[in-house]
């Protein structure tokens, strides 16, 4: 009986161990030795290669974790870095394997933001960089840049949604509480998300055209810019689409930085533009500065927002399509923190009208860190295969997310020892 009892406890405990490892989530190195890295952006012509985004200016081509001694491109005489300026965006072009189209978004010596399109030749290690086209803002006659009245809340990435239009955030324009409301101002590019259409010849006069199913075409709210696809945002780091050529939804999810108290994840089904997100009005859903109304209503609420006492600056994820994690992770979206240095998800369940809501909220900090230390996240990506990446900021480094190592075989001939 005591034999039997033992062999019992023995396979118990080899069940929880098995259970334990399945639901361990880890961290590999994929390249180091960067400097400040704030993206990192798959290669579409190379599934080999990823090209990694310095906030100095430097893009780097990264093959099989080997860096290339000479930058992709190098921008850093053209830009302000430090603080959360710089070199902030980078995107391929829907095209890019055969046009070798991209686009970089930074700020420039005079603290204002630049979106400028690039080529680069037979989809090689570098850029062209007499390439360069500034887009202009408001016509043939306007500026190839968008004004910065102060050093913080640029914004910065670059995304081709799924219906193969640029999707521009911006920040507020920095300073505190948006002190001149142009979050919710029409007239103002900042606090918004653009979207726009690149798809024009070389020599078009400002390197975009207005699509079609923009929003606020209309002209209401009365003098808004035809750029604005959504109002309201304070800082929005860093957002994604869920893909839909691996089954998600072609949802727009979005990480926005908060003032004093809140963090946000907001949400929008697919082509559901012209919502408002409702800063500065609100924070969250909380009541922010109300001294003046907002632009129009309703106010959309995130998803999933927490407080300053769990972290102070959202770095916005990925909804996980890939196939290495266990199955239970597949459809949820992670996300960081960038001063805490603490990485979550979250499941999404999206009722009959498209909307999501969260559930679920799962830490995976400590479980990631115990296989390699990770610092400040900047941002994620994704491979080719839809795998996470993680970009850690502090460690200049970029990670892997990957799950756990093979559970050993069950023993075999076990036999009592007397």
């Amino acid at each position: 009986m005591r034999a039997g009892r033992a062999i019992a406890i023995l396979l118990v405990a080899l069940g929880a161990a098995s259970s334990e490892l399945h639901a361990q989530l880890r961290l590999r190195t994929q390249a180091a030795g960067f400097s400040a890295p704030v993206a990192v952006v798959q290669d579409p012509a190379d599934r080999g290669a990823q090209l990694v985004v310095q906030q100095d200016g430097h893009i780097r081509f990264v093959r099989a974790g080997a860096t290339a001694a000479a930058d992709f491109l190098d921008l850093s005489a053209a830009i302000v870095s430090g603080g959360e300026q710089g070199l902030l965006g980078f995107a391929f072009s829907p095209d890019a394997s055969t046009s070798g189209r991209f686009f970089v978004n930074f700020t420039n010596r005079s603290g204002d933001t630049v979106v400028a399109r690039f080529r680069r030749v037979n989809n090689a290690a570098t850029a062209d960089a007499g390439s360069r086209f500034d887009l202009r803002w408001g016509g043939a006659a306007g500026p190839a840049f968008i004004a910065q009245p102060f050093t913080n809340h640029n914004g910065g990435n670059l995304v081709f949604g799924p219906d193969g239009f640029l999707y521009i955030g911006l920040g507020d324009g920095g300073s505190g509480d948006d002190p001149e409301h142009r979050a919710q101002n029409p007239a103002e590019l900042l606090g918004k998300m653009l979207r726009i259409d690149v798809n024009v010849p070389d020599t078009h006069p400002i390197g975009y055209q207005i699509p079609a199913s923009n929003p606020f075409l209309g002209g209401t709210p009365g003098g808004v810019r035809p750029e604005i696809w959504a109002f309201g945002l304070r800082n929005p780091w860093r957002y994604s689409f869920d893909d839909p050529a691996r089954g998600g939804s072609g949802a727009l999810v979005l990480g926005d930085v908060g003032q004093n108290r809140w963090e946000e994840v907001d949400y929008e089904p697919a082509g559901r533009g012209g919502r408002n997100y409702g800063w500065r009005n609100r924070e969250g859903v909380h009541d922010e500065v109300t001294t003046r109304p907002p632009a129009y209503l309703p106010l959309v609420d995130p998803i999933h927002e927490y407080d300053h006492t769990q972290g102070q600056s959202i770095t916005g994820g990925f909804v996980y399509r890939g196939a290495a994690l266990p199955a239970t992770y597949r459809g949820r979206y992670f996300f960081a923190d960038f001063v805490q240095g603490r990485v979550w998800s979250i499941g999404l369940t999206i009722d009959a009208s498209g909307d999501a809501h969260a559930s679920n909220l799962l830490e995976h900090t400590a479980e990631l860190s115990a296989s390699a230390p990770f610092g400040s996240v900047s941002a994620f990506g994704v491979d080719p295969d839809g795998e996470l990446l993680l970009v850690s900021y502090s460690i200049g480094a970029i990670f892997k997310i990957i799950g756990p190592p093979a559970a050993p075989p069950p023993p075999t001939g076990l036999r009592i020892i007397r």
